[in-house]
């Protein structure tokens, strides 16, 4: 391959070259996604590209993945002793919606002005528990 500010003259495409490209490409993605000949054809070259983009893309988040349950196993086979195991994922609470929380908490005030507070004593009646009274 030639570059033009090299000041080289362009190599003519070798049609070989192109085949062996070609059947290469067509074996990937026969093998990895189970395309069949027709299937293959039938892609653009920009859709392969975008295919081949997303595979790298999750190759890479795999083996990421990977790399941090290596660690994170390593790390809890030589922790201290008496050291608590590090979780390897770890949870994260969903943000609340202010409005739609407002609406709930208005829903239940309203039911417990109109209807009291009998609803909690049946829930605890139902899971064999006594609710506590409040000391004044």
């Amino acid at each position: 391959m030639a570059f033009s500010y090299f000041g080289g003259a362009e190599e003519p495409p070798d049609p070989e070259r192109e085949n062996y490209r070609e059947a290469a490409d067509f074996a990937f993605f026969a093998v990895q996604f189970g395309y069949t000949k027709a299937d293959y054809d039938a892609l653009t070259g920009t859709e392969k590209a975008f295919i081949l983009k997303a595979y790298e893309e999750k190759v890479v988040s795999d083996s990421n993945l990977l790399a941090g349950a290596v660690l994170n196993a390593i790390s809890n086979a030589f922790r201290k002793k008496g050291k608590p195991f590090q979780k390897l994922w770890k949870k994260k609470p969903k943000r609340a919606n202010r409005e739609q929380q407002q609406a709930t908490i208005s829903e239940v005030l309203a039911a417990d002005a109109k209807q009291g507070t009998a609803w909690i004593d049946a829930i605890y009646a139902a899971n064999g528990r006594k609710r506590r009274k409040k000391v004044e």
